[in-house]
């Protein structure tokens, strides 16, 4: 199930260039969050999921939601600029991202061997803007830096969990408030992406269907019953995987082109996320 979530979250990012062929990035990131929100809604009720109790989580949830929102609209609009296995690796910092945040919020002491994790990832980092050849223009580098603080909102949205009373509510219901919550306050920058639509295509509006559908509404519930059932570190050990499967879904779907320095940026990033989530021997 893991290898299975893990290649749809790698395609994921090619399919949101398609997608973003056909329409405007923001409205898309709109878009599948209410048809997501909708749809994981349904499933609370039919499950029978409490979802409107008060539980203290009303202002963590807001925030998380602000934080999803601005992070899926930075990796929307970054695509744009640049192609999908360099965003994939930019996006999958996020966590080491949670790593230097936790040792200085949650007070998770940032060990010798997770240090090192997170020099190779940052070496992996470097290596892709350091690259030329893999990028598709002189706007490449943009693109870059948005899907790398896209990275970094992701880990500030574990964060913010972590520290707040969303630990104790259902999966469902903190899903829910990222969705719902991302849709409202990133409709009024929907203009700033330019015109609604662009060259629509089905490929393009199937792309957003699977995203929105399949991504958010059923791998994201798969995940987090996968959370509940089997140990934390088991499934960690699966994370390097997002985004090996995204660099090379960008280089057989997308026909992207991929240098020596993106291949081995790849490796490092996936041996900093494996070094990271490597039990300590006691």
């Amino acid at each position: 199930m893991m290898v299975f979530i893990t290649l749809s979250w790698g395609l994921n990012q090619v399919a949101i260039k398609v997608a973003n062929s056909g329409y405007n990035p923001i409205l898309l990131t709109v878009a599948r969050s209410l048809v997501g929100g909708a749809l994981v809604f349904l499933w609370c009720l039919w499950r029978r999921i409490p979802l409107f109790e008060r539980d203290g989580t009303l202002v963590s949830g807001i925030i998380v939601g602000a934080l999803f929102g601005f992070e899926f609209a930075l990796i929307f609009a970054g695509l744009d600029y640049t192609t999908a296995a360099r965003g994939t690796l930019m996006v999958n910092t996020m966590p080491f991202w949670v790593l230097v945040g936790a040792h200085f919020l949650l007070g998770e002491r940032l060990t010798v061997q997770k240090t090192v994790g997170v020099a190779l990832a940052f070496a992996g980092v470097c290596l892709v803007f350091s690259d030329k050849l893999s990028a598709p223009g002189p706007d490449g580098l943009i693109g870059d830096l948005m899907c790398l603080v896209a990275g970094m909102f992701w880990a500030a949205t574990i964060l913010v969990i972590k520290r707040s009373k969303l630990t104790s509510a259902s999966a469902e219901k903190t899903l829910l408030y990222q969705l719902l919550v991302s849709a409202v306050i990133l409709v009024p920058f929907v203009p700033l992406a330019g015109p609604l639509l662009r060259d629509v295509s089905t490929l393009a509006t199937a792309a957003f269907l699977y995203q929105a559908v399949f991504v958010v509404a059923f791998t994201y519930v798969l995940w987090f019953w996968l959370m509940r059932v089997y140990p934390a570190s088991g499934l960690s050990s699966f994370a390097f995987l997002t985004p090996a499967f995204g660099v090379l879904s960008g280089w057989l779907l997308l026909n992207e082109p991929l240098s020596v320095r993106i291949w081995a940026a790849l490796l490092l990033i996936a041996a900093g996320i494996l070094v990271v989530n490597r039990p300590v021997r006691r």
